[in-house]
C-alpha cells in the first residue's frame, strides 16, 4: 500500500471548542426565561465556564468513560455540559425529561450515571427516583426552581460546583473513536435502547449538517432550536452552530407559538428547527396575526412528516421549511429535501411535491429500500415501497449493552422501521412507520399520506390517522381531528369525507372521523399513535360486537 503523508489528528468535540474560544468568543447566546426575559452572554463565558465545569467533575472524580447525565431544557448551562463533559473524555448522557418515571429509572440504571446536572424546574421528577437510582452520586441543579427536599445522596448549586473548579483545564488527548456522547430512544415498545456517540462520528455530523445543501450554517446565522437538547442532542444543531461559529438562542422549555415567534423576531433569528407540531401552531398564528419573521430564513422540520399545507403556509409568509428525516440512531440527520437547480423552471405544485419529500440523503450516508416479506433490495422509481435501511460513518453499529441489537441490523445496515420509496432522482418519501401501515382487506394504506390530505383542509388544524382491528378487513383506518378554533362544530365527518372522495381510493376514506381537543404526542412532539389507538379502542370493540350481533 502506497502511504498517505497526511497528518493523522483526531476528530474530536475539543476542536469545536477550540474554534469559540480562538475564533468566535465574542458571539453572543442568549437563554430565555418564563417572562420573556433573556440572559445574555458569549462563546467566551461558556469556554471559561466549560473549563471550570471540567476540572470541578475530575475534583469530583470523573473519569474517562464514566458516563454523566444532564436532566434539563435548552439553556447555555445545558450547552456548556454539552462541551465539558465529552471534552474531558466523560460520556454526555442526556435525560428525556418527558419520560415516565419507569423508564427514566431504568435508564440511568442501565447507563450506570455517576452525576446529573438537573434543571430545578424537573428536580421532583429525579427525587422521586432517589432511592432507586444507585450509581448516581451527586446533582448539580442548574437554573431557577424548587429546593432539594434531601431525598437524593448530594445535590449542590450549578454556580457553587463551577467555583470548585479551575478556569484552565489541561484537556487531555482523546480518541476519536471513543464515546462522546449518548441517548436513548423513546421506548414506544420494549425498554428505551442507548445509542452512543462517539467524537468522530459527532464531528463528520456537525461537518455534514453545516453543508450549504444541508442546514446551511454560517457564521451570521443565529439559531434557535425548538428542539429539545436532550433528544438526538437537538438534532447536532448545538455543535453544528458552534462549529460554525453561528449564534445561539436558548428557549428553555417554553415553545408555545407566541413566545415562539417574539423570540424569533426579537433575536433575529435565521435558523430554526422543530417538529410539525411544533410548526402547526405558529403557522396558525402567523396567518391570524399577520405578523412576520423576515430574518427567519430556514425552518429545519423532521420527527415526522410535514404536511404540504404546512410547508405552503409557511411559504406564504417567505418562510422556507426544508423538510429533513433522521433517527437517533443517526445522530440524527440522513436527508434533506431542497429543490435542484435543474428544477427551477418546475411548476410552483410540482416544486411542493418535491418539497414534501424528505429529501436527499446527505454525503457520507447511503441508503436502500428493501421488501417488507422477501427482504430483497427495491428499485428507485418512487412506486416500490419497502422499509428504509442506512449506514454511514455517523450512523449506529449496535445498541449499547443490549443482547437483542441485531434484530435492528441487516448486513451491515440499519433497520430504521421506516416504510418508504425513493424516486428516480433520489429523493426518498415515507410512507409510513412499519408499525403504523393499515393493512386493510390484503392492501396497505399510508396512514401518513391520509393526515396530510385531512390537514390540507382550510379549516383542520392537525390529524391522526391510526389503523383499528376490524372483523372483515384486518384493520381500517380511523381519523382523529383537531379543527382549526375557529371552525370548531362548524367542520364534520361528511365535509372532510368529500373532501378527501376525489383524493384517494374509496377503500382508503376513513371508516369513522372523530374531532378531539388534542392528539397525544411523544415525549419529543410526535403524535403518540399506540395512546390514540387506546384512546380509540371503543370503536373497533363497537365493529366486532356489530360482526357477531
Amino acid at each position: 500500500m502506497f502511504p498517505s503523508t497526511m497528518m493523522d489528528l483526531p476528530l474530536t468535540i475539543q476542536n469545536i471548542l477550540w474554534r469559540v474560544e480562538r475564533l468566535f468568543y465574542d458571539k453572543p447566546l442568549a437563554t430565555y426565561d418564563e417572562a420573556g426575559n433573556a440572559t445574555r452572554s458569549t462563546y467566551g463565558e461558556l469556554v471559561r465556564n466549560a473549563n471550570r465545569l471540567a476540572s470541578a467533575l475530575a475534583k469530583e472524580g470523573v473519569r474517562p468513560g464514566d458516563r454523566v447525565a444532564t436532566f434539563g431544557w435548552n439553556t447555555q448551562r445545558h450547552l456548556e455540559c454539552y462541551f465539558a463533559i465529552p471534552c474531558m473524555g466523560a460520556v454526555l448522557h442526556t435525560l428525556n425529561v418527558r419520560l415516565f418515571s419507569e423508564q427514566l429509572e431504568y435508564i440511568i440504571n442501565h447507563a450506570e450515571d455517576k452525576v446529573i446536572f438537573c434543571d430545578r424546574s424537573v428536580l421532583p421528577i429525579l427525587e422521586s427516583l432517589a432511592d432507586k437510582i444507585p450509581t448516581v452520586q451527586l446533582v448539580v441543579l442548574m437554573n431557577q426552581g424548587p429546593e432539594p427536599t434531601g431525598k437524593l445522596k448530594r445535590t449542590v448549586d450549578y454556580f457553587e460546583f463551577l467555583a470548585s473548579g479551575d478556569d484552565q483545564y489541561p484537556w487531555p488527548t482523546l480518541d476519536e473513536r471513543a464515546a462522546a456522547a449518548m441517548c436513548y430512544t423513546s421506548g414506544t415498545t420494549g425498554n428505551p435502547k442507548g445509542v452512543v456517540y462517539s467524537h468522530r462520528s459527532t464531528m463528520i455530523h456537525s461537518l455534514v449538517a453545516a453543508l450549504p445543501d444541508a442546514v446551511d450554517i454560517s457564521e451570521s446565522d443565529v439559531l434557535m432550536y425548538a428542539v429539545p437538547m436532550f433528544h438526538a442532542n437537538a438534532w447536532g444543531l448545538p455543535y453544528a452552530a458552534a462549529m460554525m461559529g453561528a449564534s445561539q438562542v436558548f428557549p428553555d422549555r417554553y415553545l408555545d407559538a407566541e413566545r415562539i415567534v417574539n423570540i424569533l423576531e426579537k433575536e433575529q433569528v435565521t435558523i430554526s428547527a422543530g417538529v410539525p407540531t411544533v410548526w402547526i401552531p405558529v403557522l396558525n398564528l402567523l396567518d391570524r396575526t399577520g405578523k412576520k419573521l423576515p430574518a427567519l430564513k430556514k425552518v429545519l422540520c423532521g420527527g415526522s412528516a410535514a404536511p404540504p399545507a404546512l410547508i405552503a403556509g409557511l411559504r406564504r409568509h417567505g418562510i422556507h421549511l426544508a423538510h429533513a428525516w433522521g433517527m437517533t440512531e443517526t445522530s440524527p440527520l440522513c436527508s434533506l429535501s431542497r429543490i435542484r437547480s435543474t428544477m427551477d423552471g418546475w411548476s410552483e405544485d410540482r416544486k411542493l411535491e418535491v418539497m414534501a419529500k424528505q429529501g436527499v440523503v446527505v454525503p457520507t450516508v447511503e441508503w436502500r429500500i428493501v421488501d417488507l416479506d422477501s427482504g430483497k433490495e427495491l428499485p428507485w422509481d418512487g412506486k416500490s415501497f419497502g422499509e428504509l435501511q442506512v449506514r454511514g460513518p455517523y450512523i449506529t453499529g449496535t445498541y449499547y449493552n443490549d443482547p437483542t441489537a441485531s434484530e435492528k441490523f441487516m448486513d451491515g445496515w440499519l433497520r430504521t422501521g421506516d416504510v418508504a420509496t425513493i424516486d428516480p432522482l433520489g429523493y426518498v418519501q415515507l410512507v409510513d412507520r412499519t408499525k403504523d401501515l393499515v393493512k386493510s382487506g390484503g392492501e396497505w394504506i399510508s396512514s401518513v399520506e391520509l393526515e396530510n390530505l385531512i390537514m390540507a383542509h382550510p379549516k383542520v388544524l392537525e390529524a391522526a390517522v391510526v389503523g383499528l382491528p376490524h372483523p372483515r378487513w384486518q384493520e381500517r383506518p380511523v381519523a382523529a381531528v383537531v379543527p382549526k378554533s375557529e371552525h370548531k362544530g362548524d367542520l364534520t365527518a361528511e365535509e372532510l369525507r368529500a373532501y378527501l372522495s376525489d383524493k384517494v381510493a374509496k377503500w382508503w376514506l376513513p371508516d369513522e372521523i372523530v374531532f378531539v381537543e388534542a392528539i397525544p404526542r411523544t415525549s419529543v412532539g410526535k403524535f403518540a399513535k399506540s395512546q390514540l389507538r387506546e384512546q380509540l379502542k371503543e370503536i373497533a370493540e363497537r365493529w366486532a360486537a356489530t360482526a357477531t350481533a
